[in-house]
């Protein structure tokens, strides 16, 4: 099963008449080039479930420039970097153009193994 079916049933399995009117799931692209996702974690079963932040390339700087809510700064690491962690209560996902399936994929392993 591909991680955007996947990412389909975790997200219907959200919707209860609530939770998809003040929370969701957003996919969109940075300038630095990259991709950016952000996933509401408030109501599900995942709001108090720890992740250890993974990194690649991604150093304290773009840290913190994420953790303020921006998006982080372009990376000269020849373009391969990547970071996913947890931030009040959502899944934060960021890194170059071709990390977009890492990502989802790193979202769906840690979300599954409850």
């Amino acid at each position: 099963m591909n991680e955007i079916t996947r990412l389909q049933e975790w997200y219907a399995t959200q919707c209860n008449g609530e939770w998809e009117h003040r929370c969701g799931i957003s996919i969109t692209s940075c300038d630095n080039p990259g991709w950016w996702l952000k996933i509401d974690l408030a109501g599900t079963s995942l709001e108090t479930k720890s992740l250890a932040p993974v990194a690649r390339h991604v150093d304290p700087g773009q840290l913190a420039r994420i953790a303020g809510g921006l998006e982080p700064d372009r990376c000269d690491r020849g373009g391969d970097w990547m970071l996913c962690e947890i931030k009040n209560k959502v899944f934060e996902g960021a890194g170059d153009p071709e990390k977009l399936q890492t990502i989802l994929e790193t979202f769906l392993n840690w979300a599954i193994h409850e």
